[in-house]
């Protein structure tokens, strides 16, 4: 048996001071990556919003354990592809990333924005972070049931805020739209921060953006949690109401979890991702830190990397990217580039 070679790394974070151990043997430590250059993490969506937040919680950690600044920019546009394809076209020396959910990008070739598939990249995802339908505080409706008769008496007349088409909360709407034929206003705008903020100012009536940019406005009472798209009623720390299923209104609703990350371009050189591998199986995966960051955000901890990074967050890119095919919204076939109809 290989002798474990031990590396301490002392975590300050948000959260408080946190100790964890890496653990990699002697093999794996002479072909650690350290990089001499701080690294670049694009955020293609605006600041405050769940990729802007989850990103750099995690950058924040990642920089204690590779000894290397990681600097955050945030470079919204075209429902992420802007940001995205930056990284793209920029050396292949493992100094650039960039995040997201992987349902944003395992679409772009769909939907024409960008011409790049999940084989392009290499996944590491730390968070899932479930959609919430909310509305601000002072509106009269007080469910989910309400509101969607209020899309039915009013077609094309309640304002939904989203963070932009190809959003999770645009996902999310359009998926309702799907199962009830509702017709609503779509209003975009830069990321979920600005769309939650609209809607608590009274600009917009409802929000369907992701609970992680939900959770404060909920827990200040500025907004009233109406449903959660997933399976189960959500349970949030600090928010006195447990918010129920939306399959209590629409029964058949089919929906997955919508995982997030920070993406590595393929075609890096390989100490990068063997690296990155076992810090995320290892340091990551423990870290109580980014547990705790969680629990407060009404989000789920759940870090993978290569086949199971891909396995769990794969079937909402089907169901996102035929979403998009049914309704008219895609320019590419999904079956044609590896993405068969869930």
């Amino acid at each position: 048996m290989r002798k474990l070679t031990k590396l301490l790394i002392v975590l300050g974070i948000a959260s408080g001071l946190t100790v964890t151990l890496f653990h990699v043997n002697d093999a794996a430590a002479e072909n650690t990556w350290k990089p001499n250059k701080p690294i670049n993490l694009v955020v293609p969506w605006g600041a405050g919003g769940a990729t802007d937040g989850v990103s750099r919680q995690t950058a924040m950690v990642l920089e204690q354990m590779l000894g290397q600044k990681i600097v955050v920019v945030n470079q919204p546009g075209a429902s992420g592809s802007v940001g995205t394809k930056n990284v793209l076209d920029k050396p292949d020396n493992g100094l650039y990333w960039t995040a997201g959910a992987v349902k944003d990008l395992g679409v772009y070739k769909v939907q024409g924005l960008l011409d790049t598939t999940l084989d392009d990249w290499n996944l590491f995802l730390n968070f899932a972070i479930p959609n919430v339908v909310a509305v601000n505080a002072s509106s009269p409706y007080k469910d989910f049931g309400e509101l969607l008769e209020g899309f039915k008496t009013n077609p094309g007349k309640i304002k939904v805020a989203t963070a932009g088409v190809n959003s999770a909360g645009h996902t999310a709407i359009e998926m309702i739209k799907s199962y009830t034929d509702i017709d609503y206003k779509h209003v975009s705008y830069d990321g979920g921060n600005s769309a939650v903020i609209a809607t608590v100012a009274g600009e917009c009536d409802v929000v369907p953006q992701l609970s992680k940019e939900e959770v404060d406005m909920l827990k200040a009472g500025k907004l009233r949690a109406l449903a959660v798209l997933a399976d189960s009623p959500l349970k949030i720390d600090g928010y006195d109401q447990e918010i129920p299923s939306v399959k209590q209104w629409i029964p058949d609703f089919v929906t997955a979890p919508i995982y997030f990350g920070i993406f590595v371009p393929k075609g890096v050189p390989q100490e990068v991702i063997d690296t990155l591998t076992a810090i995320w199986n290892t340091s990551l995966a423990d870290d109580q830190g980014l547990k705790t960051f969680a629990a407060q955000n009404a989000m789920i901890f759940d870090p993978a990397t290569g086949d199971a990074a891909m396995k769990k967050s794969f079937p909402m890119v089907q169901l996102d990217a035929w979403l998009k095919y049914d309704s008219g919204d895609a320019v590419v076939d999904p079956s044609t580039i590896g993405i068969p109809r869930p």
